[in-house]
């Protein structure tokens, strides 16, 4: 009996991965506050008689699946990125600042200019990313030594916590945006529309599809930066696209959802621990799992204080918390 090759195996892993997605994204459909039946789900789409099960799910419930499995998808495969081109098993993008970045462009401006435009928001995301990351990557490369895995992660600290801090200043001398904005800086996929994802989902495409195609590439750039180049590698130019990328990732799900914390440190670790080291496996798994993760964490989150729903973001802070830490201890301890 001839055995299943690897590549076989993973291809199926990514066939079995989506069936998963989607079962997932149907029951974020279904269960909830209001309960909803799978024939009831069915018939919305199929017979739509206007009741409220029929316009909960139309309206709510199904952009709701669809935004959880984008946003997932984008920070697993962000944080992939973010923690190979800087060698460093802690960053993600809320360890390093860049959702901090991201909801601190768009705090000002709802405080400060009453912006309230989806695509404003979208442009805004993107743009505190970017300052983010290369405030982080400037600091993190100060020093003879350059740009290491421990001081990259202290540079992201303090920046986040800046941000953080600037932006919760601002809430708390404007009331109103502090109501506009309290629960989405929580970091939650509840009481988005379809209309949001439309305006950011073209970004995120371009950060999903370019990520699987510097893959290769990638795994070059993890050897080290003297061995990429002395294979002929351009180095600065694949982490210039890596990070373009990691911007419109990170920065388009803040834009949907809010700063949802730790989903880009814990998946990329899942899918290095199923299909080992190699991007090209690494990033499409990475999506896979942060759809998944983040899709079961939001159906989570509607049971936790029922009536009312939790954040999320708060989910994914509880389960994420205590891997950071193993994380953590496992790198310093070899130090």
């Amino acid at each position: 009996m001839t055995s299943i090759k690897p590549m076989t195996l993973r291809w199926l892993g990514i066939a079995f991965g989506v069936i998963i997605v989607m079962i997932l994204m149907a029951m974020s459909v279904v269960y909830g506050l209001t309960s909803i039946s799978w024939e009831t789900a069915w018939k919305s789409f199929t017979k739509f008689d206007g009741s409220n099960e029929h316009i909960i799910i139309r309206e709510n419930r199904v952009p709701r699946a669809f935004i959880g499995a984008t946003v997932g998808a984008s920070l697993g495969v962000a944080g992939a990125l973010m923690q190979a081109i800087t060698r460093n098993p802690l960053a993600s993008p809320s360890i390093l600042g860049v959702n901090a970045g991201a909801s601190f462009m768009i705090v000002i401006a709802v405080t400060f200019f009453s912006v309230s435009s989806l695509t404003v928001f979208s442009w805004l995301a993107f743009l505190g990313a970017a300052v983010a990351s290369v405030i982080v990557y400037a600091l993190g490369s100060l020093g003879r030594e350059g740009l290491t895995p421990m001081k990259l992660t202290l540079a992201g600290a303090a920046i986040a916590a800046m941000f953080s801090s600037l932006t919760q200043g601002m809430l708390v001398l404007n009331e109103k945006a502090l109501e506009d904005v309290l629960f989405w800086l929580a970091g939650s996929v509840e009481g988005r529309s379809l209309s949001i994802l439309i305006s950011v989902l073209p970004y995120i495409c371009i950060g999903l599809i370019g990520s699987i195609l510097i893959s290769s590439k990638i795994n070059t750039l993890v050897m080290g930066e003297d061995v990429a180049v002395g294979l002929g590698q351009r180095t600065l130019l694949v982490k210039v696209m890596a990070a373009i990328f990691i911007v419109l990732l990170a920065g388009g799900s803040v834009a949907i959802a809010g700063p949802i914390s730790l989903i880009g440190i814990v998946v990329p670790h899942l899918a290095r621990y199923v299909v080992g080291f190699d991007y090209r496996w690494v990033i499409p798994y990475s999506a896979i799992f942060g759809a998944v993760l983040l899709l079961l964490a939001d159906i989570a989150a509607r049971y936790v204080i029922m009536p009312l729903e939790a954040p999320v973001g708060v989910l994914t802070a509880v389960i994420g918390a205590p891997f950071f830490i193993y994380i953590a201890r496992r790198e310093f301890t070899k130090l």
